[in-house]
């Protein structure tokens, strides 16, 4: 195991950073990455990359690993450090207020002239050709904040990633996954081998995330292809998603060593890692369209109290959760929130009090129904 330093550039005097990067096996062959607390409160990840850090460990002495495997168990020091009375604030950076997992650079954009007049006739040719392309816009970019040289950091450790695994979680949830359409063939083993309860398939969710900039490269560049009547064969090099590994507070050993050891599974199932590989599991769901995925929320404020779990499978009508106002002039008011669509209800928020108009949790539905940006802020 090779452990790098990456250091970003000074954001504020007498203050540098460093992000760290843990790098098993031989290079030049197939890539695997993965990264944890991109969402610096989102702490699930982080447990789990440490336990499999350990298991690497052993396969890579036993000489088991027949590629590189990529760890970033910290993918976001800036976010680690923000705290405001004694809660952490990981999501947005305080001084823009901007989503650390929002705001990725269009890379399929940014190289597609150049891809244009160097792609051939081959198709593995043609995935050097646009992995060298961006490795050298990346190397050209000059990020002027702390933050861009972050996500330049991130992106220039995963953009050659035949997988890439970014490991977040919800407030309160079951395991479930997001990944653009393209690549779930490649990753439906990665969902048996976790568990999910839901998947969530999209093409271009909004917003710039990181696992999409890098899985997207690559049918964007193939849709440009052929709307140009450019016949330059491209595969889908890279298959990216985002795995929710439940909510915020599971945190534990048992869970993560479990998480730790279905990446494992799966890393000898796509065969980087030469052991026994272990049969699959069924699939606990089927995929449904991210569009198709109610957001439910209260027109009223109050408190809540839920009705139903995570995980549990909802029918047009179920009560979800009640608002609860204890104040009213004619007495309790007690409002139901309903689900619009059938389908599991994967994750709830944490909180107990809601203003009108805010979000109380989600639920899968197999009918799309929602444009635009897919995702929440």
């Amino acid at each position: 195991m090779e452990r790098r330093e990456h250091t970003l550039p000074v954001g504020s005097i007498g203050l540098q950073r460093q992000l760290v990067s843990l790098h098993f096996g031989p290079t030049g062959r197939r890539k695997v990455y993965l990264q944890a607390s991109l969402h610096a409160e989102e702490l699930p990840g982080m447990l789990v990359l440490h336990h499999l850090r350990e298991a690497l460990d052993q396969a890579e002495r036993a000489e088991q690993l027949r590629g590189e495997v990529v760890l970033v168990p910290m993918a976001n020091p800036i976010g680690l450090a923000q705290r405001l009375n004694h809660k952490p604030l990981g999501r947005f950076e305080l001084d823009t207020a901007q989503n650390f997992n929002r705001h990725y650079p269009d890379l399929a954009d940014a190289i597609l002239e150049q891809a244009l007049s160097r792609l051939g006739p081959d198709a593995h040719e043609n995935t050097r050709t646009v992995r060298d392309l961006v490795s050298c816009w990346l190397q050209a970019w000059k990020p002027l904040t702390e933050l861009d040289a972050q996500r330049r950091t991130l992106l220039s450790l995963a953009h050659d990633a035949d997988v890439v695994i970014d490991l977040h979680c919800d407030a309160e949830a079951v395991m479930h996954l997001y990944t653009e359409a393209p690549c779930w063939p490649a990753l439906e083993p990665l969902a048996r081998t976790l568990g999910c309860q839901a998947v969530l398939l999209a093409r271009d969710s909004g917003g710039g995330p990181f696992d999409e900039r890098l899985s997207g490269l690559w049918w964007q560049l193939a849709q440009q292809l052929q709307e140009r009547n450019t016949p330059f064969p491209l595969i889908q090099a890279c298959a990216s998603t985002t795995v929710e590994l439940r909510g915020e507070g599971d945190v534990s050993h048992e869970l993560a060593r479990r998480d730790a050891q279905a990446l494992m599974d799966y890393l000898a199932h796509i065969g980087m890692v030469a052991r026994p590989v272990p049969a699959l599991p069924a699939l606990p769901c089927s995929p449904t369209p991210l569009a198709g995925s109610q957001t439910l929320r209260s027109s009223v404020p109050g408190l809540v109290a839920f009705l139903v779990a995570p995980g549990q499978r909802l029918a047009v009508g179920d009560a979800v959760a009640e608002i609860i106002d204890p104040t009213a002039p004619e007495g309790p008011r007690v409002h139901r929130v309903c689900s619009e669509v059938d389908g599991v209800f994967y994750a709830r928020v944490r909180d107990r009090y809601v203003h009108a108009g805010g979000e109380l949790g989600k639920v899968a539905g197999a009918v799309p129904f929602r444009t635009g940006d897919l995702l929440g802020a």
